[in-house]
């Protein structure tokens, strides 16, 4: 089989296509043949080698964590998959349930447990899960990471009602699919793009309120604008320090900031007097369990919400689906076929 793998002195010019011998099931485990991956920012990072719980990323890995396939056999004792079910990976295979811990961060795909980024890859049966049959492949693909960290964040850590604010910053994976669930659940939304191409594709998917952030810096002022003066019940913050100010800003008294990544970089230093003052929550999210999953996957089923994909490559031209990405081409998301 062929797989991706990406070694020192990392970078995107390291991730390769190379040859690996067939795996096989052991006891538990779950062998898949691969149909589709999608990338995260995590993953951009891995290959950069700039990520890694388990320590400083060494030697090689085989990158992704996200990804769509069949089933082609099962080992002994699993009881949860046959041959020709079609699954998707879970980005923690040890977290299937109850809040998270060290032990179950310490699972995550790609690393330090190789990831998704092959032809043929074994798996724990736990691992895994069953999919909405009408999803494609390539959309199945997107679920794992982005969209489960986009559910937790709102429905299990948020404290939401209808009709409540929802900030979402940027169009990327994350926000995009927070744009998607909170629109089904009848929350007020704004987005925030420097794109103004990307803002109307996001007003075609529901958006009530539109900013581009390099025209409107300040965007905590429109916020309070459209919310009249109160601020955001919630914030779905990808910028990290080169947006928190802002948000802190947007939030309501009482609301809650949920952080999911860092893509604006470091900014400015974060004064904690501004959380003491309005009472806000700021919360780090890590995607979530194999449960959250399949009760996302219901909801998805029930509302028929389709992800979107914006841009599909070969696996074998996973280089350049990392260049989209570091130059910020899409709106949702990036997949590689197999």
């Amino acid at each position: 089989m062929r797989a991706l793998r990406v070694a020192e002195p990392w970078g995107i010019d390291q991730v390769q296509v190379v040859e690996a011998a067939d795996p096989s099931p052991g006891p538990g485990e779950v062998l898949v043949r691969m149909r589709a991956v999608s990338l995260n920012y995590r993953d951009l990072l891995m290959i950069q080698g700039m990520y890694g719980r388990a320590g400083p990323t060494s030697g090689s890995i085989t990158p992704f964590s996200d990804g769509c396939g069949i089933v082609e056999a099962v080992g002994e004792g699993v009881t949860r998959f046959r041959p020709g079910d079609r699954v998707a990976t879970m980005f923690f295979q040890g977290w299937i349930s109850g809040p998270p811990t060290l032990e179950k961060a310490l699972t995550a795909l790609g690393h330090p447990i190789p990831g998704a980024g092959r032809e043929l890859a074994t798996f724990s049966e736990q691992g895994l899960s069953k999919v909405p049959e009408f999803l494609t492949d390539q959309e199945v693909a997107t679920l794992p990471c982005a969209a489960l960290t986009a559910w937790r964040a709102l429905f299990e850590d948020g404290d939401l009602r209808p009709g409540d604010t929802v900030v979402l910053q940027g169009t990327g994976g994350v926000s995009i699919f927070g744009l998607q669930f909170a629109h089904a659940a009848g929350y007020r939304t704004l987005i925030t793009s420097s794109s103004n191409a990307k803002l109307e594709r996001a007003r075609g998917m529901g958006a009530d309120h539109l900013v581009n952030y390099r025209d409107t810096p300040d965007w905590a002022k429109p916020v309070r604008e459209v919310t009249g003066g109160r601020g955001a019940d919630f914030i779905m913050e990808v910028g990290g320090g080169g947006t928190i100010e802002q948000s802190m800003r947007a939030v309501r008294i009482g609301g809650h900031i949920s952080i999911i990544g860092v893509v604006a970089g470091a900014g400015s230093g974060f004064n904690p007097a501004a959380l003491i003052g309005n009472a806000a929550k700021l919360q780090g999210v890590f995607v979530g369990s194999r449960d959250m999953f399949e009760a996302m996957c219901r909801a998805i089923e029930l509302h028929g919400i389709r992800p979107v994909v914006d841009k599909v490559f070969p696996f074998t031209e996973a280089q350049a689906a990392f260049r989209a990405m570091q130059a910020g081409e899409h709106f949702g998301k990036i997949v590689l076929e197999f």
